[in-house]
Formats: structure tokens, C-alpha cells, sequence
């Protein structure tokens, strides 16, 4: 892909602070659900913080596959990224992205048991603008 689309992906990706977080329920339907990005490593992985007791979550446990949707505000243009989604309770890990502000969702702190994070693996892309798609791998 060339340089000129990838800077466009990646602005679109810092523009964005509401993703919308797809899972699958046990039905095999899609849930969507705007979340707050946290953190991210480029096109590759996403962290985001939740309760271990959310629905969204106990979906993750059962069927990891999702996808992650970012959408313009100026333009059309859109990326939906497709890959995995995993829970992690690791005390170090939830460590890591604890912020103070959070006692209000976690009353026990870092150390919550409602307290998880979610981390996306990209496996591949989708990008329209200007009326065209631009579809790709991650690797």
C-alpha cells in the first residue's frame, strides 16, 4: 500500500478517540460498542480498559474474533481493522494502564476483579476513502 494511504490510515487512527469494539454473541450475531481507545501499537495491537463482568467481555472469553471500527468526522472515509480479541487479568499488565481516575469504574483500584484489559491483534484491514477500498494484511 502506498505511503499516501497509510499516512491517511494512521491520522484517521490518532483522530479517533471513540472506537467502535465489535464482538460476537453466542448466538453468532455482531455487538458493537463505542469504546475508549487507551492504548495502541500502530495498526496492531489496542488495549482498552472494562469490567471483567461487562457483556462485551464475557463475549471475548467465549469467542475472541472481533473488529474494531474507525469512522471520519470531516470526510467519508472509514478503517475497520478484523482480528482477535483477548482478556487479560494479569496483575502487571493491568498495572500498566491503571490510571488514578479509574476508582470511580474499579472501587478496589488496580487490584479490582472487574478491573480487565482487552487486547486487539490485527490480522488484516479494510480502508475506504475517496470511493475507493483499500484492503490488507497485518503482519
Amino acid at each position: 500500500m502506498n505511503q499516501k494511504i497509510m499516512t491517511e490510515i494512521n491520522q484517521l487512527v490518532a483522530d479517533t478517540r471513540n472506537i467502535i469494539v465489535c464482538s460476537v454473541d453466542e448466538k453468532g450475531y455482531p455487538n458493537a460498542k463505542a469504546m475508549f481507545k487507551t492504548v495502541h501499537d500502530d495498526l496492531k495491537s489496542f488495549y482498552f480498559s472494562t469490567n471483567t463482568s461487562s457483556m462485551r467481555t464475557q463475549q471475548f472469553m467465549k469467542n475472541s474474533q472481533a473488529s474494531l471500527y474507525f469512522c471520519g468526522n470531516e470526510e467519508i472515509n472509514g478503517l475497520m481493522l478484523i482480528g482477535e480479541m483477548k482478556v487479560l487479568t494479569d496483575s502487571a499488565i493491568k498495572q500498566q494502564f491503571w490510571q488514578e481516575g479509574w476508582k470511580i469504574f474499579y472501587p478496589k483500584g488496580v487490584n479490582d476483579p472487574d478491573y480487565c484489559i482487552l487486547q486487539f491483534t490485527a490480522k488484516q484491514g479494510h480502508y475506504y476513502h475517496a470511493l475507493q477500498k483499500h484492503n490488507f494484511d497485518i503482519e
